[in-house]
């Protein structure tokens, strides 16, 4: 199912559409005195509720559209449409749901105001995420068929007979249809003249006229033409929505035009079409699009006028569509003719270019580092790992890469052998190469990771120190090790820089696996806390909460100015991705609220706004949410109720001895898709994650069930039914089927990984 919101200053044009439609059915009415009131009387309801507020949005149209060949009867899309409704904070208002049998997909319309009795409006923040959210319950819960979560190029409308759609849909359906198309075109790219519009809306039947009155206003007026025998009048764009008039848009062209980023952008688009000429010798001017596409990823339309191309227009990820004019005469074909003067040659590389060099160069690279990265057991740096590997050893990843397989691809079938020969002679060269940049580059990173230690000694952020040896838990944590008199990375005694601290002892109990991804996480931790980031370093991840999971006997010692200061970031970082991991299953502001708290998290509001909090950091560490962010939570009406509510949830966790980190890292794992991990701890462990039994059950759903039966399959007859049940149980807790006598909590984390990893006899990281 797919749901549409649109909201608008005026409801009357929307109305005549809606009830003004052949063959339309009011299916019903929200919130008025009766259901069997006229729709005139209706509309005057939401005309003067409306009105009540000056704000422009007052009005909201929202359809709801099954997919082709899916059916409901009207009872029950009624209820879909009062309970999405509900869902979405619109319940409380007028509305009404009408029915259309227009189109081949079943769909209903459903008109309402955002403004309230008392003239107060209600809130619409991430209204359209939310709408996604509650599509995506009400299609689990009615078993709909789910909408696709990728853009799809949509198919036009199919246009019924000019007799029968003359008339009321001239006026109001061709104007719904118009403010579709135009909106979607506006936002998916940065128009830039009425010209450019004329072009782009030409494939949905649309045409542009451009007026100007005495006084010299521009003016803009659309219609529709589908060259089969149906026209519509022209509607002025004023018409059709208050922001397609003609001087609000030039106002937006005259902004794109006049970006700073426009000049950028053309400079690289050439230097890439420019790259692209240097590697072939001939391009048969139709396969163009093709070979942009695979090489360059730039998407490229051909104007062609039977066998004759006339022309170009280059859709370009920067949103801003050029023309053959908007780039220079330099890469047209007919000024490059001895790439595309060469009659009917097939497209061909030119494997004597400067360009072809270089790509096999990329392509060899990036063989040589995807063959370190899948190997088993990454002994050593990458450096050590190219200097040993033969041509044979990367050719299957040659094989499997993109890169590889377009230069082949274009070789002329009588070089094929002459080009893999030339890419095997090319090996030693280039592993040479390569092996020289990566060794210069760890040389480099190791001497970075020695003066971050000096710093994070000198500030004094952990209380370590030489004589208990505690010091050599920093350095694991930033992946070096101290051996000799010397510093080198944990993997490796390629690199080394004289450090002198003597005899040093070890901790007790040192942590025996390092996660390379969290090295990352804490030198970035470290970096910032140092002060010695930049806006171009690396972002945390949410993961950097789970350092103290990780290096607990180095984060034990932390200062606790500098754990503060460590807190409040790594709260900040797993705020922005729970967000992202949230947005499918919040509804509403209060499930913003219940997600957090299922994890741990709680809110609190201050003079300043809303800060979060945790369980699991210091309660005096926080971190402010943005302002829209605060908005959007004080839109819920019994905001001081529902805050109280946190308590219960978080002194239950606390209660069930889920408080841990541990418990967040399960649902984090849960998450981000590692069933067979999960699985593991929870058919050998007692674990139960800190995530909320929506998102439980989803995981359940989308492969985590199936991940349980596996792991227990892997085990005898008699384990296969205690850890399957164990594996059940866990689950059957989460989703509130837990008894009164509760397992021992979980506490078997021996690394960030769990013993799951030695079964599978490698570790994986999670950065």
């Amino acid at each position: 199912m797919i749901a549409k919101i649109i909201y608008g200053e005026t409801c009357q044009g929307t109305l005549n559409y809606v009830l003004g439609k052949e063959g339309m059915r009011i299916l019903g009415y929200g919130n008025t005195f009766s259901q069997k009131v006229s729709p005139k009387f209706f509309g005057d309801v939401l005309h003067f509720q409306g009105q009540r507020n000056a704000t422009k949005n007052r009005y909201a149209h929202i359809s709801l559209n099954l997919p082709h060949g899916e059916h409901l009867n009207d009872k029950t899309f009624l209820k879909i449409s009062k309970e999405y409704m509900e869902k979405m904070g619109f319940g409380e208002q007028p509305y009404v749901v009408v029915r259309h049998t227009d189109t081949t997909h079943e769909h209903v319309h459903i008109v309402t105001t955002i403004v309230k009795e008392d003239g107060k409006v209600l809130p619409i923040y991430n209204s359209h995420k939310r709408s996604m959210a509650t599509r995506r319950y009400l299609e689990k819960k009615y078993g709909l068929s789910q909408a696709p979560t990728t853009k799809r190029n949509r198919q036009l409308p199919i246009y019924r007979l000019p007799e029968e759609q003359f008339g009321m849909d001239a006026e109001k359906g061709t104007k719904f249809y118009l403010q579709d198309v135009l909106n979607s075109i506006n936002q998916k790219y940065k128009v830039r003249s009425f010209d450019e519009l004329a072009r782009l809306v030409k494939p949905y039947h649309i045409e542009l006229r451009q007026t100007k009155n005495e006084m010299g206003r521009i003016g803009v007026a659309f219609g529709l033409n589908n060259q089969k025998g149906y026209r519509t009048r022209f509607l002025s764009g004023s018409a059709v929505h208050r922001n397609l008039s003609g001087p609000k848009l030039q106002k937006v062209f005259d902004a794109h035009s006049k970006s700073k980023l426009l000049p950028m952008h053309r400079k690289r688009l050439l230097k890439q079409i420019e790259t692209t000429y240097g590697l072939f010798k001939t391009i048969r001017p139709h396969d163009l699009k093709d070979v942009l596409k695979g090489y360059q990823g730039i998407d490229i339309e051909l104007e062609t006028k039977g066998d004759v191309i006339e022309g170009y227009t280059i859709y370009d990820k920067s949103k801003y569509v050029f023309g053959k004019r908007g780039l220079g005469k330099h890469i047209r074909m007919q000024n490059r003719l001895e790439i595309f003067g060469n009659g009917n040659e097939p497209t061909q590389i030119d494997i004597e270019s400067k360009q072809f060099k270089l790509e096999v160069q990329k392509a060899i690279k990036e063989a040589l580092t995807t063959s370190y990265l899948k190997s088993l057991k990454q002994d050593g740096l990458l450096s050590e790992h190219i200097i040993t590997r033969n041509f044979g050893d990367i050719v299957p990843n040659l094989k499997a890469s993109e890169k590889f397989r377009f230069l082949e691809r274009y070789i002329p079938r009588n070089q094929r052998i002459e080009f893999r020969k030339a890419v095997e002679n090319a090996f030693p060269i280039i592993k040479k190469r390569i092996y020289e940049l990566e060794t210069k580059k760890e040389k480099e990173i190791l001497e970075k990771k020695f003066k971050l230690i000096g710093k994070v000694l000198e500030k004094g952020i952990f209380n370590v120190g030489t004589e208990q040896g505690s010091i050599r838990l920093l350095f694991q944590a930033l992946g070096v090790k101290y051996h000799d008199n010397q510093l080198s990375f944990t993997q490796s005694n390629k690199h080394t820089i004289p450090v002198k601290l003597g005899n040093l002892p070890f901790p007790e109990n040192m942590e025996k696996h390092v996660s390379t991804g969290f090295v990352r996480q804490n030198h970035l931790m470290l970096e910032m806390l140092t002060e010695q980031s930049s806006e171009n370093s690396p972002k945390m991840t949410g993961s950097a909460i789970f350092l103290p999971m990780i290096f607990p006997k180095l984060y034990e010692r932390m200062d606790p100015v500098y754990k503060w200061q460590y807190e409040r970031i790594a709260l900040g970082s797993y705020v922005k991705y729970a967000e992202q991991m949230h947005a499918p299953f919040e509804k509403s502001a209060k499930d913003y609220i219940t997600l957090f708290n299922a994890k741990g998290f709680y809110f609190v509001k201050g003079e300043k706004g809303f800060e979060v909090k945790s369980i699991y950091t210091n309660n005096k560490a926080s971190y402010p949410l943005p302002k829209r962010t605060s908005l959007y939570l004080n839109s819920i009406p019994d905001l001081s109720v529902r805050l109280q509510r946190q308590r219960t949830v978080i002194k239950g966790l606390f209660e069930e001895g889920r408080n841990d980190l541990k418990n967040l890292w399960v649902g984090h794992l849960m998450e981000r898709g590692v069933y067979d991990k999960v699985a593991f701890i929870l058919t050998s462990e007692k674990a139960y994650p800190n995530l909320h039994r929506e998102i439980v059950q989803h995981h359940m759903d989308n492969g985590l069930r199936q991940s349980l039966v596996q792991v227990s399959q892997r085990q005898s007859s008699v384990q296969q039914k205690r850890l399957l049940s164990k594996g059940v149980y866990a689950v059957s807790s989460l989703l509130g089927g837990r008894g009164k006598n509760q397992d021992e909590a979980f506490n078997g984390f021996k690394d960030e990984l769990t013993d799951w990893s030695k079964y599978k006899r490698k570790g994986v990281g999670m950065g």
